[in-house]
């Protein structure tokens, strides 16, 4: 039989949280089972071959449900029912993509426009009179940024479920991808763990050390704002070491107070939050790795000419 199709998943994965959590392997045994699905169908694969279809359909579920905020992971590999999600439950019997532009959040997501609760139906019928005339490469490149978008988010969850020490290492590994050090050996370090006196890493941008860049990295949870004090006690840590340039990098955000103060400083102080953190690490390539590549062709006019 055919694997049904990507909205019908939506429901069934929902109701399978309402009960309890459930760990990726139980919601997949859960949907083979609701929808009497066969080794067959279960060994179907994309058109990409990268991933069977079942796989990838609750992988994206897992999203959409995730931006509509009626689900949570709660750590590694979990999924857990929120209570917007107990809610909708409540009085509904089924779950369309269409239902969940109901709220905000998910509008924004799904069309890349800031909505609120009174316009999200309006944009969503926008949104479509837009998609049908674009073209197959403005399709493309929504889409495209679509996967990146869930790829950032998957990226943020995974850096906050790791240690500050490894939080720290990555951020070193990050700014020396970009351009920061490793032009010698050496060039870049995570301080000792104890007593880093507020400094977690060092880019050494000459091999004298004249010229130093100075690191701190923040591993908080995303409703975890970063205040004005904090970024004043790194400023202080960088007046000990007679610095002018830091890197202040965290998970979660800065507030407005903490981004005026650095604008007014003598020093230069950068603030890194976690969603620049996020689409940093896919640019440049760390903890991720290329998965499949499309190739868009064009005619060869040169080929043509006699």
């Amino acid at each position: 039989m055919a694997i049904p199709i990507f909205e019908d998943f939506l429901y069934p994965f929902l109701l399978a949280t309402n009960g309890k959590d459930m760990t990726v392997s139980e919601m997949r045994e859960y949907i083979i089972d609701y929808f009497h699905l066969t080794e067959e169908d279960c060994s179907l694969r994309t058109k990409s071959g990268n991933a069977t279809q079942v796989a990838d359909r609750l992988n994206w579920v897992r999203q959409y449900l995730r931006r509509a905020l009626m689900i949570e992971l709660p750590q590694r590999g979990v999924y857990r029912i929120t209570q917007r999600g107990k809610e909708y439950l409540a009085t509904h019997k089924d779950l369309r993509k269409q239902d969940l532009m109901q709220y905000p959040e998910f509008a924004s997501y799904a069309t890349g426009v800031t909505t609120t609760s009174s316009n999200s139906t309006k944009v969503e019928s926008g949104q479509d009179i837009v998609n049908q005339d674009l073209t197959p490469t403005e399709q493309l490149e929504q889409a495209y940024h679509s996967i990146v978008d869930d790829l950032a988010a998957d990226l943020l969850q995974k850096t906050l479920e790791q240690s500050p020490y490894f939080f720290e290492h990555l951020v070193v590994d990050l700014l020396v991808k970009m351009g920061y050090g490793g032009s010698f050996a050496n060039s870049a370090q995570v301080t000792q763990y104890v007593h880093d006196d507020g400094i977690d890493g060092i880019i050494y941008e000459d091999k004298l050390g004249l010229d130093k860049i100075y690191i701190q990295a923040k591993r908080y949870k995303l409703d975890n704002t970063v205040g004005k004090p904090q970024i004043q006690q790194f400023s202080g840590a960088l007046d000990e070491q007679k610095a002018t340039k830091g890197v202040f990098i965290t998970t979660s955000s800065y507030s407005k107070e903490a981004k005026q103060y650095v604008e007014k400083l003598n020093k230069k102080i950068v603030l890194i939050d976690g969603q620049e953190l996020a689409r940093y690490m896919i640019e440049y390539n760390v903890g991720v790795s290329t998965k499949q590549v499309y190739e868009v062709k064009r005619i060869d006019s040169d080929y043509f000419e006699e």
